[in-house]
C-alpha cells in the first residue's frame, strides 16, 4: 500500500486514496492529527503524539518537538539514555503513523509520498527520505506542500491556463508557490518561503510580550514553567482567531498572573513577522512574472493560516478573499494522499503530471577584477537560477585568473547571496589545467544538471585538452550516508515503543501528570485519580480499564474547564 504523509512541524497526518477519494486515518486516540512530539519515559520506552506533547510540560527534559526545523543538520537531541538525530525523531513519528494506517486497513504499508515545504533545501529533502528509510518504507516521491494543497482542492481539474497561489503557513515553516494548470500538468512556476517562520514564532511574540509586561525574565523560567506558560498562550492565540480578545491565567508558585490581549494588539505585536511573510509572496510573484490580477485563486493552508491577520494580509496584497473551504490542517495530507493514488496509478484518477522547480540558486565561486585590475575572490556566479523547472541543465564558461595556472578549483554553492561566504557549500571539483596564458582558449566549460530526485551533477570540460571532470553531489554536509542509515536503522529497531493498543492509557496518564504540574489547587485530587487508574491498569481487565478511562477523561475535562 502506498500512503500519503504530511510530516509537519507541529502535527503529522497519514492517508490513502480509496474508492471515495482521499481519506485520513485516525490514530489510537481517534484523532487524525498526531502531534509531532517524541518523549522517552523512565523505563526507556518511546512515546509519540498527544501523550508526548503533554509530557513536554511534565517532563520537558525527556521530550522534544519542532525538530522538523533541524532536518538536514547533524544536530542531536538526548532523551533519557538515547540520542537522536532529526531524521530518527521523524522516523519515530512515521512509524506511529504507519501503524495507524495498517491498523485501519489491515494492509502493510510499503511506500509513502511525503510532503515537504517547497523551500526545503536538498539536504532537508534527503534527510526526509532518510527518515522514511529509517521507518522501514520506500520514499521515492516527495511532493511540495503547496502542490499537495492544490491537489487537495482539486485544482488540477480546473480549466487550462488557471493560475493559483498557494500560501502555506504551518507551525514551523512558511512557503508559497505559484502554479499553473494545463493539459493535465500541474506546473510550478515559482516557490519561495522561510523555513524558520511559522505559528511557533507568533507564539514566541506572545510569550515575549507577556513576560515583559509581567516583569518576568524568560531565562529565569524553569522548563516546566515555560511549558505551562506556552500552552496557555497557545490556547489564547487560537481564541484570538475566533474572537476579539483572550485572557491568560498562569500560576507560578504562589503567584497568579492574569493577562489580557485583543486581536488588534496581537496584530501589532506580530507586525515584524507579517513583514517577513510579505517578502516570499512578493518574490514568488516576481519570479513567476505575474501581477495579482492574473491569478485565478489564492489558497490558504496550514494551521497558522487561520489567524485573521493572515487573511487580511493576503486580501490586501491580492485584492480578493482566499479559498479556505478545505480544513487547513488536513489539506496537505489529503493532497499527499491524492499524489499517492497517482503514483499507484489508481484508475479513478486522471493522469496528472506534477512538475517541480529547483528552490535555490546553484553556482560556483569566482574571482572578479576590481577597478585596478586586481582579482578579488569570494563572488558567487549562478549557473542554475532558483525556480528553474527540473530536470534542468545549464552551462557556462570560466577561465583561469592567472597565466600558467596549473589547477582550477570549482567550489559549488547553493544560495541567493552574491558572496559565497553567505551561501552553502556543496562540494569541490579540482581540475588540472595546461599551463598557458589565461584566455578563452584555456577556459573551462562548466555544466550543472539537476534532476527530479534532487541530485546535482557538475561536469567540467577543459577546452584546450578536452579533458572532462565530473562531480555528483548526492550527499550534503550533515546528511546521513547509506552506511549510517543502516547502522541507525538497527539501533532504532532495538528501541522499545509502547504498543499501539496502550496509547490511550499512556495519553490519559500523561494528561493527568501535565495537569498536576499546572494546577496546584487540584494536585491532591489528580494524584488520587492517577493512583486509582494505575490500580485499574494493574487488573488487566480490559472492560474495567475502558470504563474507568472514560470516567477519568470526563472528570479531567470538567476539572480543566473549572480551573
Amino acid at each position: 500500500m502506498i500512503v500519503g504523509i504530511d510530516l509537519g512541524t507541529t502535527h503529522s497526518l497519514i492517508g490513502v486514496f480509496g474508492e471515495e477519494g482521499p481519506r485520513l486515518f485516525p490514530n489510537a486516540l481517534g484523532d487524525v492529527l498526531t502531534p509531532s512530539v517524541v518523549s522517552v519515559d523512565d523505563d526507556g520506552h518511546v512515546i509519540v503524539g498527544r501523550a508526548a506533547r503533554d509530557r513536554m510540560v511534565s517532563h520537558p527534559d525527556s521530550s522534544v518537538a519542532t525538530f522538523k526545523r533541524w532536518m538536514g543538520t547533524p544536530r542531536e537531541t538526548r532523551l533519557g539514555k538515547h540520542t537522536f538525530r532529526p531524521e530518527e525523531l521523524s522516523a519515530l513519528i512515521l512509524r506511529a503513523l504507519i501503524a495507524d494506517a495498517e491498523a485501519a486497513t489491515g494492509t502493510k504499508v510499503t511506500e509513502a509520498v511525503i510532503s515537504v515545504p517547497a523551500y526545503f533545501s536538498d539536504a532537508q529533502r534527503k534527510a526526509t527520505r532518510a527518515a522514511g528509510e529509517l521507518a522501514g518504507i520506500r520514499v521515492e516521491r516527495l511532493i511540495n506542500e503547496p502542490t499537495a494543497a492544490a491537489l487537495a482542492y482539486g485544482l488540477q481539474e480546473n480549466r487550462d491556463g488557471s493560475r493559483f497561489l498557494v500560501f502555506d503557513l504551518g507551525g514551523g515553516t512558511f512557503d508559497v508557490s505559484v502554479l499553473e494548470m494545463f493539459e493535465g500538468v500541474v506546473e510550478v512556476h515559482a516557490s519561495a518561503g522561510d523555513n524558520f517562520l511559522g505559528g511557533e514564532d507568533f507564539l514566541d511574540g506572545l510569550e515575549a510580550a507577556f513576560c515583559t509586561e509581567q516583569q518576568i525574565e524568560i531565562a529565569s523560567l524553569a522548563a516546566q514553567e515555560r511549558g505551562q506558560l506556552r500552552r496557555r498562550l497557545e490556547v489564547a492565540k487560537r481564541q484570538l482567531g475566533n474572537g476579539a480578545s483572550a485572557t491568560v491565567e498562569w500560576q507560578r508558585g504562589e503567584q497568579l498572573f492574569t493577562w489580557q490581549i485583543d486581536e488588534e494588539r496581537f496584530a501589532r505585536l506580530s507586525e515584524p513577522l507579517v513583514h517577513r511573510l510579505r517578502a516570499p509572496l512578493e518574490r514568488a510573484m516576481r519570479d513567476a512574472n505575474l501581477q495579482p490580477a492574473q491569478l485565478s485563486e489564492i489558497v490558504l493552508v496550514g494551521g497558522a493560516s487561520r489567524m485573521p491577520l493572515v487573511s487580511r494580509l493576503v486580501s490586501r496584497m491580492f485584492g480578493r478573499l482566499p479559498l479556505r473551504h478545505v480544513n487547513p490542517d488536513e489539506a496537505i495530507a489529503l493532497g499527499a494522499s491524492v499524489a499517492a493514488g497517482l503514483k499507484a496509478r489508481d484508475t479513478r484518477l486522471d493522469e496528472v503530471i506534477l512538475t517541480d522547480v529547483c528552490p535555490y540558486t546553484l553556482g560556483i565561486e569566482v574571482s572578479r577584477r576590481d577597478d585596478a585590475g586586481n582579482p578579488q575572490t569570494g563572488f558567487f556566479a549562478p549557473i542554475i537560477h532558483r525556480n528553474s523547472t527540473v530536470p534542468v541543465s545549464r552551462e557556462q564558461s570560466f577561465q583561469p585568473v592567472r597565466d600558467n595556472q596549473a589547477q582550477l578549483e570549482l567550489n559549488v554553492y547553493q544560495g541567493e547571496n552574491p558572496m559565497v561566504e553567505r551561501n552553502i557549500k556543496l562540494g569541490t571539483l579540482s581540475i588540472d589545467l595546461p599551463q598557458r596564458r589565461a584566455s578563452h582558449e584555456n577556459s573551462v566549460d562548466v555544466r550543472f544538471t539537476y534532476d527530479v530526485n534532487g541530485v546535482l551533477q557538475v561536469e567540467a570540460t577543459v577546452r584546450a585538452t578536452n579533458a572532462r571532470h565530473e562531480l555528483v553531489l548526492e550527499q550534503n554536509p550533515g546528511v546521513l550516508d547509506p552506511a549510517d542509515i543502516r547502522a541507525r536503522l538497527a539501533a532504532l529497531q532495538d528501541i522499545k515503543v509502547h504498543p499501539r493498543d496502550k496509547q490511550e492509557n499512556i495519553a490519559m496518564l500523561a494528561r493527568a501528570e501535565r495537569m498536576y504540574e499546572e494546577y496546584l489547587a487540584a494536585r491532591a485530587q489528580l494524584q488520587q485519580w492517577i493512583m486509582q487508574f494505575r490500580t485499574v491498569l494493574d487488573s488487566q481487565d480490559d472492560h474495567q480499564i475502558r470504563e474507568h478511562r472514560r470516567l477519568f477523561g470526563e472528570a479531567m475535562d470538567l476539572l480543566e474547564k473549572s480551573l
